[in-house]
């Protein structure tokens, strides 16, 4: 029965290491379990305000990000619509040579065409005067008293220098 009731002695010895171990432990034990309970308080404090502070500036990247996004499709959007500026410009410009040269090309054409006209009046006029005067010469030359003889002289003539422009 002993187990069931301590006696005195049994109970002074066992409060006193009690104090002495809780003494212990108060000098030395809890202030060092205090103290890593703290420090790691602290440690995960520092975290969750790591944590929200790169939150944050992932949130200022994604707003930074959408903002460059935005200025990008500006950006593209100016440039295209220069480049087509652009291209219309040069489009326009090509017409316009185009146009230049063709109104070159006819005018010179036009020049070449009256001068190969009045080329051709100059030969016209060259020839019929050189038949003229070939007509004249064998008119001269031979004696032309009778009209019938006359038309029949000119009938030969004209069938002589036709036949001799056909060669």
């Amino acid at each position: 029965m002993s187990l069931i009731t301590p006696d005195f002695g049994l109970l002074f010895w066992m409060t006193l290491i009690f104090g002495i171990v809780f003494f212990v432990l108060a000098k030395f034990g809890f202030p060092m379990i205090t103290g890593s309970v703290v420090k790691r308080s602290e440690r995960i404090n520092e975290s969750i305000a790591k944590a929200k502070e790169a939150e944050e500036k992932l949130a200022s990247l994604a707003e930074e990000q959408e903002q460059m996004i935005q200025q990008a499709r500006l950006e593209q959007t100016r440039i295209l619509q220069e480049a087509s500026r652009t291209r219309d410009q040069m489009v326009a410009q090509a017409k316009e040579q185009a146009a230049q040269e063709a109104a070159k090309m006819i005018e010179h054409a036009k020049v070449e065409i009256a001068a190969e006209r009045e080329s051709a009046i100059r030969d016209i006029r060259a020839q019929v005067a050189a038949i003229s005067v070939e007509v004249a010469e064998k008119l001269v030359k031979k004696d032309l008293s009778d009209a019938g003889e006359q038309l029949s002289l000119i009938d030969r003539m004209v069938e002589e220098v036709s036949q001799s422009r056909i060669n």
